[in-house]
């Protein structure tokens, strides 16, 4: 025998059983068991603006430091490959002029002789007077004269006399002048020594 509870259509039953313990956690939370809101919200775990532009210029600065060291370096090693440079053309200047004065030591010893014997006369005298000024333009200098006190490093004594009333030594004779290019000296003057007993 059918009651007239059976007779009811399944679609009219009321709802599911088990929807009821969701309505009851609901209901639940709404009566105040549960804290109200998420409780992580008030948690900031995202960067803020100002932080992250604050890592941006950090990071911007690094490489700016980065970037002017490197600058830096290479200004010190440009400076000192110019002066090195320098330096080098220079040497290779000086000794270029040394070896064009080596060359022509021969032909200047012959014009000293001619001078001091008074065989330097017309227009030769010119000439000699041209060569020792294009000298002086590569600073080449002739030193030696009688009456110097001797000194080694730029003397060399080929001939040595003794002179009771000296009281140094002395040169009293020029046999060849010697020659230098600003303090560097090209040929020492070879020299006649008169000093005392």
């Amino acid at each position: 025998m059918t009651s007239a509870d059976d007779t009811t259509p399944e679609n009219e039953r009321p709802e599911d059983e088990s929807a009821q313990p969701a309505d009851a956690a609901e209901q639940a939370a709404s009566a105040g068991d549960a804290p109200e809101g998420d409780p992580l919200e008030a948690l900031d775990f995202e960067p803020s603006e100002e932080a992250s532009e604050d890592a941006a210029v950090l990071a911007a600065k690094a490489e700016a430091a980065e970037h002017l060291d490197a600058l830096q370096r290479e200004r010190a090693s440009f400076t000192n490959y110019r002066n090195r440079a320098v330096r080098d053309n220079a040497a290779a200047r000086t000794q270029g002029v040394q070896d064009v004065l080596a060359g022509l030591l021969p032909v200047l010893d012959d014009i000293e002789r001619a001078r001091q014997h008074g065989e330097l006369t017309g227009p030769f005298v010119a000439i000699s007077d041209k060569l020792d000024g294009a000298l002086a333009k590569f600073e080449i200098e002739r030193f030696g004269a009688v009456g110097d006190e001797f000194d080694p490093n730029l003397h060399e004594a080929l001939m040595h006399s003794t002179d009771p009333e000296a009281t140094s030594s002395t040169v009293n004779i020029v046999i060849e002048p010697g020659y230098r290019i600003g303090e560097r000296v090209v040929r020492a003057a070879r020299v006649s020594v008169v000093g005392p007993e």
